[in-house]
């Protein structure tokens, strides 16, 4: 499927449209099937030590696997996309991955959280970015809107291992980068595009062209350029990665699988299921004492989107607010942000990441494409 993607002229004349591929949507059917949990045992991978069954490969996916450096995903022309992805999903929880990006000017690394109703937690480098990172969030597939995409400052993911994370639950959603929170998202309880992600995810892992010379404009201008590969091969490194399933965050002691009980997608309708029985639960589950954070929203704000970013500390809040729309770069209507701090520390424009609006949105779309399994 992978490679039909790549080849169709429908997915390279409309990248958004790949934005909403899945081969069953629990919120359209109710006879999807269920997506197995990772359950109560963390998943931990070190990829030096080579493959992992915890993983399958998209068709036409090869990768090494290096001692030092961990699995290579390397390309050396346009069509080359491996990803791989994970067997089994989460319902809240947490992932780091350690991993180098790939150099390259529209190269894109990318480690991807995404359900099957296509919510979606995003980390992709570009490879002709050394200084930065993109976070994105999407909900239910939606790209009518394009205002929740932003760069934090990294020190040289090219060339350098970072550990990345994503920590998710109910109420909240952080971005770190090696301990440090750089952005977090908070579940305000907003519907449509600025939905929060709320249903079980897997985990997705890969590099791709965004630099296609067929490429959409938009597309290629958000990767920095047509991809020279004359230079290639691009490699990028995964490490290792670590993997805990909050298990729905209400005290589950254990996941076999997850249940869509209706259409709506919510977390509170998806049921944790053990073994074919709706799990047991315990009060003192240290998962749901885990959700509990020091940054909240300011109660305030009347915003469709409250989202803390810092590259500093968790004690600066920022709510990032539309204040109306603009013509984005790609020359589609998008949306302006502004961030508004909160709390007893500044937040400086230098400290935040830079949020961006129609062009997160063109390399998420496209992302999802390659991605796809």
């Amino acid at each position: 499927m992978l490679f039909k993607l790549l080849t169709s002229a429908a997915f390279a004349a409309s990248l958004v449209s790949a934005q909403t591929y899945t081969s069953c949507d629990p919120t359209k059917r109710d006879d999807c099937p269920n997506p197995k949990a990772v359950g109560s045992k963390p998943v931990d991978i070190d990829f030096r030590k080579g493959a992992s069954d915890f993983f399958k490969l998209a068709d036409g996916t090869s990768l090494k696997y290096d001692n030092n450096l961990g699995a290579v995903f390397s390309i050396s022309k346009e069509t080359d996309a491996p990803t791989i992805g994970s067997n089994k999903y989460i319902f809240f929880g947490q992932v780091d991955v350690t991993v180098r990006a790939a150099r390259g000017i529209g190269v894109v690394t990318s480690f991807v959280l995404q359900s099957d109703d296509l919510d979606e937690i995003d980390w992709e480098w570009l490879g002709g970015d050394n200084a930065r990172v993109q976070t994105n969030f999407f909900s239910k597939g939606c790209v009518e809107t394009y205002d929740r995409g932003g760069f934090s400052p990294v020190a040289d993911p090219v060339n350098q291992f970072h550990t990345y994370t994503i920590k998710w639950t109910p109420t909240q959603l952080d971005w770190i980068i090696d301990g440090t929170v750089v952005r977090t998202l908070m579940n305000t309880g907003v519907q449509g595009c600025a939905g929060y992600p709320q249903s079980p995810m897997q985990i997705k892992l890969g590099t791709w062209v965004a630099g296609r010379k067929n490429a959409p404009q938009g597309t290629i201008e958000w990767a920095g350029g047509v991809t020279d590969f004359t230079d290639a091969p691009f490699e990028g490194y995964y490490q290792s990665l670590r993997i805990v399933d909050y298990m729905g965050a209400q005290g589950a002691t254990e996941a076999t699988e997850y249940h869509y009980t209706d259409l709506s997608g919510s977390w509170q309708s998806i049921k944790v299921v053990n073994n074919g029985e709706e799990a047991e639960s315990s009060s003192s589950s240290s998962t749901t004492k885990s959700s509990s954070t020091t940054s909240k929203p300011s109660s305030s704000s009347a915003t469709t989107l409250t989202t803390v970013t810092s590259s500093q500390s968790t004690s600066s809040n920022a709510t990032i607010t539309s204040s109306g729309s603009s013509r984005g770069p790609t020359g589609t209507s998008g949306n302006q942000v502004s961030a508004t701090t909160t709390g007893s520390t500044s937040l400086s424009t230098a400290a935040a990441p830079t949020l961006v609006g129609n062009m997160a949105a063109v390399g998420a779309a496209a992302l999802l494409g390659y991605l796809a399994l």
